[in-house]
């Protein structure tokens, strides 16, 4: 089964109320293939909700690791970061958002 087929299948797990079930394919699956982005993004995510939020930072940490330029992984880095009640790292993950996308539209222009 492909890394995508996995991943999907995780989704799916977390879809159907099976939370813990999909948080463990998705660990299994960063294990596997650590530069799998989506894996790390959706893991945030769910640890998020889990209120497991040391792991959640992290995951997104890792995320903004793999994707420096996008500025979406900055985002989601200040999102996860504020409800995890770390003013500083969201403001600063946010500044970073900001100037990715800046950067991002002066190259398009």
């Amino acid at each position: 089964m492909s890394t995508v087929e996995q991943y999907d299948e995780a989704i799916a797990l977390k879809e159907s109320g099976k939370m813990d079930e999909a948080v463990s394919k998705l660990e299994q699956i960063t294990q596997d293939e650590p530069s799998f982005a989506l894996a790390h993004a959706a893991l945030s995510v769910f640890y998020q909700q889990l209120g497991r939020n040391d792991y959640a930072v992290s995951e997104a940490k890792k995320v903004c690791e793999l994707e420096p330029e996008d500025p979406f992984s900055y985002m989601s880095m200040s999102l996860v970061s504020q409800k995890a009640g770390r003013i500083p790292e969201a403001e600063q993950a946010l500044a970073q958002a900001m100037e990715k996308q800046f950067a991002a539209r002066k190259s398009d222009a």
